[in-house]
């Protein structure tokens, strides 16, 4: 497998290899509520419901109800094991992307094409998505199985731009599918735009099971990667290796050629239904702030023409606030921030953390480093700078250099000690942020939230002031470096 190209196989047999970063099972699972319930206590992390914890990816060989397919969860829940997987220091991972984003290698026509092993045809009388991919319900609420780690591909009317983007897709028929469009900011959503507007079906591909480089590369959002920008080109570069399309059965539409399941079909122009409408809980899915997810009112409607897949496919899942969500979404931000931080002030963060208490978007912990007195207040311009790069940011933590920022006892610590509230926090009132942060509704703030999706942003400035470092000087222990020899 070592001259093959990557793809989700490729990457489950290296970390097959890293002791206690996998773990499968044979004991039969229920897709409905079961697997996501087993799993949260296994390895789930975020913002899941305690009690939870780090754990390994897992793979669930024996999914009731389809047999032949197993469903896979976790493998991007642990930013260890990201940092792995992309053979990578995991403090640096946002640089790492970073770098990647500057140099894309671009994605390639090729002829083998392993997704389209099997093939099921909307035309075949027995075709019903329902019974073809074991997509997973998270709890006994949901508005029905989700596809919550399917790569959307699509393309403008023109075929001069293409992009891929991730969206929560909820089973509603045997060949329909909903998918929520987060308005604004989402170049699939644009592409949409452009269809409706001419009453025309847009040709999409669905794309599950995936190297996580893709999966990871494709949730970069302006302004790191502009409309035209095709993120397939972020995964490219991590893996200093093309990936490989292959033209959908069905539409006209490329689809990514090593995918686990392939979705083929069109977004319908004009065309909405109820995201519960088989359910009427009220709910979609839990989401990665940790809360159930309103059911949408009116969901925009893929009508599913093909589902193609491997020989013995993969099927895979993502818990909403799990770990997962926070290494798919944080890491592309950490990125972001700091591409737009070294343009503007370099050589000032040092590095960039999206912690799973935001959930990977709500909050950041920036490293500031100060070189001299005319560098205070150069760190409150540095969150001021991490809000432009990314709207959905919430809040903004600023500590210096010495503080371990992936260790939030540390960075607390930091607030405790070397923090005044009456003199260090900043609070900027009426700007957009995340619309599934609960809080964010006329209601809960009538002075500064007009509309839902607004919200007051906040800056914790944990920096020690230049000019009083000397008195903020941590304890000194010796230092040893063959500490390890005792613990033989």
């Amino acid at each position: 497998m070592a001259n093959e190209p990557y793809d989700l196989r490729k990457v489950l047999a290296e970390l097959k290899t890293q002791p206690g970063q996998y773990h499968a099972t044979d004991v039969a699972v229920d897709p409905n509520a079961e697997l996501s319930g087993v799993y949260r206590y296994i390895g789930a992390g975020g913002t899941v419901e305690r009690p939870t914890q780090e754990g390994p990816a897992m793979m669930f060989n024996h999914v009731t109800g389809f047999p032949g397919t197993k469903v896979l969860t976790g493998l991007m829940a642990s930013r260890k094991r990201v940092g792995l997987m992309f053979h990578h220091d995991y403090h640096t991972l946002g640089q790492f992307l970073n770098d990647a984003v500057e140099n894309p290698v671009p994605p390639v026509m090729v002829d083998d094409a392993p997704a389209h092993e099997v093939v099921h045809k909307a035309t075949d009388p027995d075709f019903d998505i329902r019974k073809l991919v074991a997509a997973p319900t998270n709890t006994p609420q949901d508005a029905g199985p989700y596809i919550t780690v399917g790569v959307v591909l699509g393309s403008n009317k023109a075929k001069t731009m293409s992009d891929v983007t991730i969206h929560r897709m909820v089973l509603e028929d045997k060949d329909k599918l909903g998918i929520y469009i987060m308005p604004g900011g989402r170049h699939i959503g644009a592409f949409a735009k452009e269809y409706e507007a001419a009453n025309e079906p847009m040709p999409v591909t669905i794309n599950i099971g995936l190297d996580p480089a893709i999966t990871i590369g494709c949730t970069f959002e302006p302004p790191t990667t502009p409309l035209g920008y095709n993120e397939l080109g972020v995964a490219g570069a991590i893996r200093q290796e093309a990936v490989g399309l292959t033209p959908a059965l069905t539409v006209d539409e490329n689809a990514i050629a090593r995918s686990e399941f392939t979705l083929e079909g069109v977004i319908m122009p004009n065309e909405r239904i109820q995201e519960d409408i088989n359910t009427h809980t009220g709910k979609a899915m839990p989401e990665f702030p940790g809360y159930d997810g309103d059911a949408n009112p009116a969901l925009q409607v893929i009508k599913v023409t093909a589902v193609t897949h491997r020989e013995n496919p993969i099927m895979q899942s993502v818990i909403g606030p799990s770990e997962e969500h926070v290494s798919m979404a944080g890491i592309p931000t950490e990125a972001s921030i700091l591409e737009l931080t070294n343009r503007a002030i370099p050589g000032k963060v040092r590095n960039v953390y999206n912690p799973p208490a935001g959930g990977g978007k709500l909050m950041t912990i920036m490293q500031i480093h100060k070189e001299d007195e005319a560098d205070e207040g150069i760190q409150r311009q540095a969150a001021l700078l991490a809000f432009s790069a990314f709207k959905e940011l919430k809040t903004v933590i600023l500590v210096d250099e010495d503080v371990d920022i992936f260790d939030m006892n540390d960075v607390m610590w930091t607030v405790n000690t070397r923090f005044q509230a009456d003199q260090d926090l900043m609070v900027l009132p009426g700007m957009r942020n995340h619309p599934l942060d609960p809080s964010e509704r006329p209601e809960y703030d009538p002075k500064s939230i007009r509309t839902q999706g607004m919200s007051s942003k906040l800056v914790i400035d944990g920096t020690v002031p230049f000019d009083m470092k000397d008195q903020f000087v941590r304890a000194q222990f010796m230092k040893v470096t063959d500490w390890q020899k005792y613990l033989k």
